[in-house]
């Protein structure tokens, strides 16, 4: 099933245990309204689900907890961008301008994801823009850059699990962000 880049990007955020919308805004940088339409899309998709749990001091509150199928699409789509990120490594090694160009073009909608999870080497990254004699921003609009992620450790292959313990409550229905965080 094809996802939006951004999509994807939630689903790993709440999979590293950003398990509350405060948390998942903070890890993304996506803005409260599209956050929540993505949020409903994957639930209704059945890739997350949200869990009533007893709070500290006996109220309600609502976890996130990526489900086995929206695990298995995450784990999907980081091996295809870990392919497409060695493709483009491999054609700047071969200093093949024209297909590094062609390729970087065909997929900058996934750079976003690569930088979330840290597949991409940004010196590389960089460098496979000089050869092409353009700027990172003629390809990934800084708007789309998530928070720190060109600082993240890569994920690759790695254990996407964690339970951050950071559960809060939702409200009734939905994921409004009105209710105290």
């Amino acid at each position: 099933m094809e996802e939006e880049p951004k999509d994807i990007i939630v689903l790993g955020a709440i999979k590293k245990g950003a398990k509350k919308f405060s948390k998942i805004l903070d890890k993304t940088g996506i803005e409260p309204e599209e956050l929540n339409k993505i949020l409903e899309k994957l639930e209704e998709r059945g890739f997350i689900r949200a869990e009533k749990k007893k709070g500290l001091f006996g109220g309600e509150k609502i976890e996130l907890q990526v489900t086995e199928k929206g695990a298995n699409e995450l784990n999907q789509r980081i091996h295809e961008m870990e392919q497409k990120w060695n493709q483009m490594v491999q054609l700047y090694k071969l200093g093949d301008k024209k297909k590094l160009e062609e390729f970087m073009g065909n997929n900058k909608s996934d750079f976003a994801m690569m930088m979330f999870f840290g597949m991409m080497n940004m010196m590389m990254f960089s460098m496979m823009f000089s050869m092409i004699g353009a700027s990172m921003d003629s390809y990934v609009p800084t708007d789309q850059i998530p928070p720190g992620a060109e600082n993240q450790p890569s994920d690759a292959g790695g254990d996407m699990g964690g339970d951050g313990g950071d559960a809060g409550g939702m409200g009734d229905g939905g994921y409004d962000i009105d209710i105290g965080f």
